[in-house]
């Protein structure tokens, strides 16, 4: 004797609780690090060489004559403060960006030699050419990266490049690059005094007129990074699983390239080479946001500028009335996370 079964009722999936609470943590982690970067950019305008009552520093944002105080604050601090928080978007989206390309946690923007041919286009232009104005460091900067990368980009394979490639051919033209800088700064004293601030990267000497010229192509930099943020996931999966889930790889690499070249371009000319940045702070922040590049772009590109505008309060506080440069600083603390960083990965592979 047949039974009819009773009929199948259907269940409605239940959205796994854990993805929804892990974006709403993302979000919640994303906006506290906006009020910690607001709360940097307010001590870089509030503190400097010449200490200021903030009676004063208020009324130098609002109430500028153009003279004594407010020219410090309005001219002076106003200016670092915006071009610090453009070039630490700029080379937090760098390395986060030439991390996921190389599927390298310890890569930065200088592993594909970006930094290396913008400075030495800087120098040659500078010692050679006479050139003095922001304007005519951006485009040799823009044109020395732009040579580099596609110079890396042709002896790391090309079609064929890999990530390993890659990184070997940027290292060589890396140190050939930065070899090439130091003696051009030896062999022409004048050159030396001009670039002796420059080189080890500075926000001393920004304004207005800077930041007009540069910040066009950091924002296209910037939207380039995000445009490519999911082709990125899937080539840190490797090419194989990349190209199976429809990425194009060439097209891919060459946008994030060109993305690297116009951030990093336009960095090193507003302030010299400024090392670490881009490294520190994608580590760091995988360690928060996990692989998502999704993530992690919006958070190195908060964050990087909290450490680099951080450093910089910091070389102006620590030796007043006179002040170390921002590339000193972050230099002194990116060498000992490197070293723990590198490490770590040792022990890792062990």
């Amino acid at each position: 004797m047949l039974v009819d079964s009773p009929p199948e009722q259907s269940v409605e999936p239940i959205p796994p609780a854990a993805p929804r609470k892990r974006r709403t943590l993302r979000a919640a982690g994303l906006l506290l690090s906006l009020g910690i970067l607001l709360l940097v950019c307010t001590a870089s305008i509030a503190i400097g060489a010449k200490p200021l009552p903030l009676g004063d520093v208020w009324h130098g944002l609002f109430h500028d004559s153009g003279t004594g105080d407010d020219v410090i604050v309005a001219d002076v601090r106003l200016p670092r403060t915006v071009l610090g928080l453009l070039v630490g978007i700029a080379l937090g989206l760098a390395g986060a960006v030439m991390q996921a390309l190389t599927r390298n946690p310890l890569a930065e923007p200088g592993l594909l030699g970006v930094n290396a041919g913008a400075a030495a286009a800087v120098v040659s232009a500078i010692s050679f050419l006479g050139v003095t104005s922001i304007t005519g460091y951006v485009w040799f900067a823009f044109l020395g990266a732009g040579v580099v990368s596609a110079a890396v980009y042709v002896l790391g394979g090309s079609r064929g490049a890999t990530p390993v490639r890659l990184a070997l051919a940027g290292t060589a033209a890396s140190a050939a690059l930065f070899g090439y800088v130091n003696a051009v700064q030896l062999l022409d004293s004048a050159a030396l005094d001009r670039l002796r601030f420059w080189t080890v990267g500075s926000l001393a000497s920004a304004d207005m007129a800077t930041v007009g010229k540069v910040w066009p192509f950091i924002a296209v930099g910037v939207l380039l990074a995000l445009l490519i943020a999911r082709p990125l996931n899937a080539m840190e999966m490797g090419d194989d699983t990349a190209r199976a889930l429809g990425a194009r790889l060439t097209r891919t690499r060459v946008l994030a390239m060109l993305a690297v070249t116009l951030l990093c371009g336009a960095a090193t000319a507003a302030c010299g080479p400024i090392v670490f940045i881009g490294l520190m702070v994608p580590h760091l922040v995988r360690g928060l946001t996990g692989p998502d590049m999704r993530w992690i772009l919006p958070y190195a590109a908060v964050l990087s500028p909290v450490l680099l505008l951080g450093a910089d309060v910091v070389g102006r506080v620590v030796a007043r009335p006179s002040e170390l440069q921002v590339g000193i600083v972050t230099a002194l603390i990116g060498g000992p996370v490197f070293i723990q960083l590198v490490r770590r990965k040792r022990l890792a592979q062990l």
